[in-house]
């Protein structure tokens, strides 16, 4: 799993080093990632050969020819940039991913399962307390509805 967050630097090249524990077999990220612009966030995302099988899955479950298909399948397949290590265990940014995500010399590697995305660390900074917000009430919610599925019953008694 690709886990914690790492703040790092982009240099002249817009190489980037990712964290050694990203680079392992297990998360299929042992030669090099898979990365595009993420579909969910101004970010870059990327993961090893885990996270392309989840795209891949879930791109399968839709009809050919489904416009929300054809929509994951130009935005997944279309965007991606397979990036090999180089001996330092650094990745190069295409330039124009990097302008896409806004990232400039001093981004954060934020981990996050399967997959992990690549901030500009001032948009990361300004996004981080309005997630843990959102985390916080995701939480809350989970433990009520929790509370009142045990309040019923196994069979949905006593509501």
């Amino acid at each position: 799993m690709f886990l914690s967050t790492f703040e790092k630097q982009l240099d002249g090249k817009r190489r980037l080093l990712i964290p050694q524990e990203f680079r392992t077999a297990d998360n299929g990220a042992e030669h090099g990632v898979f990365c595009f612009f993420s579909i969910e966030s101004d970010c870059l995302e990327a993961g090893g050969d885990k996270l392309m099988a989840e795209y891949v899955a879930m791109i399968e479950e839709l009809p050919f020819g489904d416009d929300q298909r054809t929509a994951l399948e130009e935005t997944f397949y279309a965007g991606q940039r397979p990036l090999a290590y180089d001996g330092g265990g650094r990745i190069t940014l295409p330039e124009g991913l990097c302008q896409e995500a806004g990232l400039r010399e001093n981004v954060v590697i934020v981990g996050l399962g399967s997959r992990f995305q690549i901030w500009d660390r001032a948009r990361w900074n300004a996004r981080r307390e309005e997630r843990r917000l959102l985390a916080r009430q995701a939480v809350r919610e989970r433990g009520e509805a929790a509370r009142r599925a045990r309040a019923r019953g196994p069979a949905g008694e006593g509501a």
